[in-house]
């Protein structure tokens, strides 16, 4: 993965007092009062989602992830039963039998214990390790990667590695650096599934999915909320936000991108990217393949649980149809408030706040 640079608060501070863009000190100084009147609360998300912006004129449209985190999951949200899927095994077991396209699991482990195709054996060396590895890549032999993920517990792409099969005999330091870590918990290996040549365009590194969040109203009935694309921007591997990745928001009828792109201010400062940093491709009107059945598969993911009513799912659009890569009931929804222009303008997004009482 590459190296993310990220910026420091000083120099954070500067990048806003020079940005042309910015509201005046005094407009700024009575937003952040007005919003602590309205919220309760400091507005430390007035810099990290723009609002000093001069074009961002409703800034009570957005919320804290203060708020979004601890006003609005625990009371929507199972807890006994979050583990289906915040724990990426569980989550292959349980939603893998409804006919669901996921990305394939070769093999995974608890430590020293490695399960593969039913049968599960101990490994304490490098070597063995490299032998379960080269096995996958035999008895795939279009595989050229795979992807290595923290079974639980993992956030904003952290502890996420993409090992090629070249690195089996020519990069001995990162097999030891990966089989370390793997042994310290659990892990999956999984399929590299191989994205759309039109999200190839965007940027090739990565594997850009498409962040869903779903609601279940009372009744049960399963809405999406919003959609936003996730792309990297530094040549690594994963979309992240935090990893220094990029979001855009989608439209959800058209299946068309919107026209900002927002990365975390602790890497991109003050930067709100139109077009691809890495491609140089406009997000504005790009058109996302298999969206349409992209949605039919979150709605029907989504029915699937209903004690999880509000819930992040991550897709990816593969080469022939959309696959489902993980869910999140813990999801961080700071970026679908940035991508939907202030979460309080949506529609769906405000039966939840009218149903907890907060409009």
């Amino acid at each position: 993965m590459a190296n993310l640079v990220k910026i420091s608060k000083k120099e954070y501070l500067s990048q806003i007092i020079n940005d042309p863009d910015r509201k005046s000190f005094y407009k700024m100084i009575t937003d952040i009062f007005s919003l602590m009147l309205f919220h309760k609360r400091f507005p430390k998300h007035y810099f990290s989602k723009y609002l000093y912006k001069k074009y961002i004129t409703n800034i009570k449209d957005y919320y804290s992830e203060e708020f979004l985190y601890y006003k609005l999951k625990p009371f929507l949200n199972e807890q006994a039963i979050v583990e289906t899927v915040e724990n990426k095994l569980y989550f292959d077991f349980y939603y893998s039998q409804f006919n669901i396209r996921l990305p394939k699991i070769h093999m995974y482990n608890h430590r020293n214990i490695f399960v593969k195709e039913n049968e599960y054996s101990e490994i304490n060396n490098i070597p063995d390790f490299k032998i379960q590895l080269e096995n996958i890549f035999m008895q795939n032999p279009s595989y050229d990667s795979l992807i290595v993920k923290k079974t639980y517990g993992s956030n904003g792409g952290d502890q996420v590695y993409k090992i090629y099969h070249h690195q089996l005999t020519t990069d001995d330091d990162a097999i030891s650096k990966l089989y370390t870590d793997v042994i310290k918990t659990g892990f999956l290996f999984q399929e590299t599934v191989k994205q759309h040549p039109e999200l190839n365009k965007l940027n090739p590194t990565s594997l850009n999915t498409i962040r869903f969040d779903t609601y279940i109203d009372k009744e049960g009935k399963v809405e999406i909320i919003s959609a936003y694309l996730r792309m990297g921007t530094n040549n690594a591997h994963v979309d992240n936000i935090s990893s220094g990745g990029c979001q855009v928001g989608i439209w959800l009828q058209s299946g068309k991108m919107k026209r900002d792109g927002f990365s975390s201010y602790r890497s991109s400062g003050t930067k709100v990217y139109t077009r691809h940093p890495l491609t140089g491709v406009v997000f504005e009107d790009f058109k996302i393949p298999f969206f349409t059945e992209a949605k039919e598969l979150i709605i029907k993911t989504a029915r699937c649980m209903p004690g999880l009513r509000l819930v992040g799912w991550d897709v990816a659009i593969g080469e022939s149809e959309p696959v489902l890569i993980e869910g999140n009931s813990d999801y961080a929804m700071s970026g679908n408030d940035m991508s939907e222009g202030g979460y309080r303008t949506n529609a769906t997004f405000r039966k939840i706040l009218h149903e907890l009482n907060y409009l």
